[in-house]
């Protein structure tokens, strides 16, 4: 099962209002996946800065990790979740620091991007990380429901494997082993056993070798082998791909204020102007990306 949503805006007056938008989309697809969730939302950046979004357990000092990575880190705290803002320079310092502390897991960096997951109901989740209340200009999510893996964060999605970049999956990877073994030769470390790690990873480093988000998607046509249905958030914009078979349910809708990809189209039922959106089935094999640079 599983349900995904993505949301990008095209119109800046809706900035405020995608977290409550992106939140009531997890929450039609609670259905698909009532085991977890979670979500990517890319929000205000500053030139120079990297924010950290780290993970812990219920009721730790975030806080208290200012002291421990210096150099001007600042520390917003959301539950089980914090975003530890840091100069870009420093980066490999901060992370460093963090590597001493235990107990405490980096899920994903970048300029604008912060990423929140855990075990629960989606709508839950959403709450629980105050999402109604975010703001950026487009945002991604996953409601889980396991069936290859245990129940847990780590398991849960989205996957961050590169600066500002993750993806969610709807589906399975049948040779997702034999891209491990790959990956880890070319210096990837796995946090998980789950196979959407492994796409996620497979893509990012397709991007560091020179692809763009397409082309690394157009590639993984011809070694990701199963059924998929991705969904790749980016601090540019967002892309969709089904496999050539599409098994997968998905929609998606357009309109000259937003794009929107769900699994169902009651994920976008709610959503301002629907009745006059362009509303379709993604193609299979087709790449599809919307970049906010362009829009």
């Amino acid at each position: 099962m599983c349900g995904i949503v993505g949301l990008f805006l095209k119109d800046k007056s809706l900035e405020p209002k995608l977290g409550e938008m992106l939140s009531e989309m997890l929450d039609v697809m609670c259905g698909r996946g009532p085991d977890s969730a979670g979500f990517a939302v890319y929000g205000a950046g500053e030139k120079g800065k990297v924010k950290l979004t780290l993970r812990a357990v219920e009721g730790y000092d975030f806080k208290a990790l200012e002291k421990v990575v210096g150099n001007g880190a600042s520390i917003v705290e959301r539950s089980t979740h914090a975003v530890l803002t840091v100069d870009a320079a420093k980066e490999a310092e901060a992370r460093a620091a963090l590597a001493t502390v235990e107990g405490v897991s980096v899920v994903g960096a970048g300029e604008r991007m912060e990423l929140y997951k855990e075990v629960g109901l989606p709508i839950d989740v959403a709450r629980r990380f105050k999402l109604e209340q975010m703001s950026g200009t487009h945002g991604i999510g996953h409601t889980r429901m396991a069936t290859e893996s245990a129940v847990t964060t780590n398991g849960a999605h989205p996957f961050s494997t590169g600066t500002d970049q993750c993806l969610v999956h709807n589906g399975s990877l049948s040779n997702h082993r034999g891209l491990r073994r790959v990956l880890e030769r070319q210096g990837f470390k796995a946090e998980t056993d789950n196979d959407s790690e492994i796409a996620a990873a497979y893509i990012s480093q397709r991007m560091k070798d020179g692809r763009s988000l397409g082309e690394a998607l157009e590639d993984s046509l011809d070694d990701l082998d199963g059924f998929y249905t991705f969904v790749v958030g980016t601090e540019t914009g967002f892309g969709v791909l089904r496999d050539p078979i599409a098994c997968k349910p998905a929609v998606m809708a357009e309109t000259d204020q937003y794009v929107a990809f769900g699994s169902e189209y009651r994920a976008l039922a709610g959503l301002p102007g629907i009745e006059t959106a362009k509303v379709w089935e993604p193609e299979p094999a087709k790449v599809y990306f919307w970049d906010r640079k362009a829009a």
